[in-house]
């Protein structure tokens, strides 16, 4: 007999809210379960796998998007994985872009607060900064 797993045990083996687990169902990304007698969702190893990529996909930050098409890459096991080598790739470059953005933000704040001469609020480099438009 086939493992059967509660919506409960699903998310806890998973490590996700039973809430996301529905939300995944609801937007495709997760089959919908048959329902036992009693009109509870059944899940089995399948749906177990399954949400399982999805998280780890979702913990190396794969939007959605590239999430639902990573699984439907993975379910095409003879075609070549050049799809998924351009899908990963365009991924770490936008990591790599983010991680530009984050270092040049850490700088200017960086700076702004090197120019704190730790006085009053109304003379707070750190405040005139962030209200750039003024009506002076």
């Amino acid at each position: 007999m086939t493992r059967t797993y509660t919506i409960g045990e699903l998310g806890r083996l998973t490590e996700t809210k039973v809430e996301t687990v529905r939300y995944y169902e609801r937007v495709g990304l997760l089959p919908h379960p048959p329902r036992s007698s009693g009109n509870y969702r059944v899940y089995d190893g399948a749906h177990l796998g399954r949400l399982g990529f999805i998280r780890r996909a979702r913990e190396l930050g794969f939007p959605l998007d590239q999430v639902r098409e990573l699984l439907e890459l993975a379910g095409q096991q003879t075609r070549s994985c050049e799809q998924v080598d351009k899908l990963v790739q365009a991924h770490v470059t936008d990591i790599a872009r983010r991680i530009y953005d984050l270092q040049t933000l850490q700088q200017e704040l960086t700076q702004l607060l090197a120019q704190c001469q730790h006085g009053k609020v109304a003379d707070c480099r750190i405040i005139e900064a962030l209200q750039p438009y003024t009506d002076a």
